[in-house]
């Protein structure tokens, strides 16, 4: 580094191949770190050069550690990941890449591993490894439910557990309608779906059939765990700002010995009728203090589904704050 308030560093890499593929060989992301941490970089061959103040540089000198770690730690950087990267370094934020990378739940023939995508995606995880019962709320797209149900598989192969239970409430399709099975299995059907994609985006199509046909994984509207004790199973109760109070109530007292709960809804999408106080809303009041019970709160950054869907819910909270 030279003397000065301009530095300039010089960091070298094995190949020109490697050093590109920690920009995804996509010369357009190196400009949008130029512009978020304020340094210059140029790069030939196998190093690049960084030059800005003294604080900036290092900042993009830790981007590029982290990103060297994730990928020799077998990574596929993509610029969604690189710009994680450059984010957690402008923060000075002390989960990087290269830690979320080595965090991989199942990972079957042909089927990717699933990984957290952002440091409070890892902290979710370590919170179900850790707690009785968690609560993961925020908006649509930040993987609460689908990393919810990758641990819960998870722990099923390790056989921590016996039995994955998926539940929901079925607002619209009436949870009071009665219990007439055909009729009321095709009426939340819709609401189901979901869960079911989720679950066959993670097994083998036979051994997720398998799994449902002997049981050891249930997907049910919440209206059918009235009544029963789940003992040695992870209870996944989802959309569950669709809870009213005695529901949620329920919901979570059906855990049994050895059993584990997860929790995930967003409180600015409640649908219940006009009046309807949400369990959710309650439970997040009644449980925030109480022990083995952990809360985590997702937010518009770690939306990890097409860009566009973090602009906008941005957007929209933008939107419905100045109408307020």
């Amino acid at each position: 580094m030279s003397e000065g308030h301009h530095v300039e560093l010089k960091l070298e890499f094995d190949t020109p191949r490697f050093l590109h593929s920690l920009f995804c060989n996509d010369t357009g992301q190196l400009d949008w770190l130029e512009r978020r941490l304020g340094v210059k970089v140029v790069t030939r061959d196998g190093w690049v050069l960084l030059g800005g103040d003294e604080e900036s540089v290092e900042r993009a000198k830790a981007a590029f550690f982290d990103l060297e770690q994730a990928r020799r730690g077998g990574t596929e950087i993509k610029p969604a990941d690189f710009r994680l990267a450059v984010e957690v370094a402008a923060s000075g934020g002390d989960v990087g890449l290269a830690e979320l990378g080595g965090t991989r739940l199942l990972g079957t023939r042909g089927r990717r591993s699933v990984v957290p995508r952002t440091p409070r995606q890892l902290h979710y995880l370590k919170a179900i490894e850790t707690s009785d019962l968690v609560f993961g709320l925020g908006p649509a797209g930040t993987g609460k439910t689908y990393l919810a149900m990758a641990m819960g598989l998870s722990l099923l192969k390790r056989r921590e557990i016996i039995r994955v239970v998926l539940t929901r409430p079925a607002v619209e399709a009436g949870e009071a309608l009665g219990f007439l099975p055909g009729d009321l299995r095709e009426k939340v059907e819709p609401y189901l779906r979901p869960l079911y994609d989720a679950l066959h985006d993670m097994l083998d199509p036979e051994e997720g059939q398998r799994y449902i046909e002997d049981g050891t994984i249930e997907i049910a509207p919440l209206a059918f765990m009235r009544g029963r004790t789940l003992a040695h199973s992870f209870l996944i109760l989802d959309e569950a700002q669709n809870t009213t109070r005695e529901q949620m109530f329920m919901a979570l007292t059906r855990l049994g010995e050895g059993s584990r709960c997860v929790v995930t809804g967003d409180l600015t999408q409640i649908d219940l009728r006009p009046g309807t106080q949400s369990g959710l809303v309650e439970a997040v009041q009644a449980l925030r203090e109480v022990e083995d019970i952990s809360m985590v709160e997702f937010g518009q950054s770690d939306v990890v589904r097409h860009p566009v869907v973090g602009r906008i819910i941005a957007a929209y909270e933008r939107h419905r704050g100045a109408s307020k």
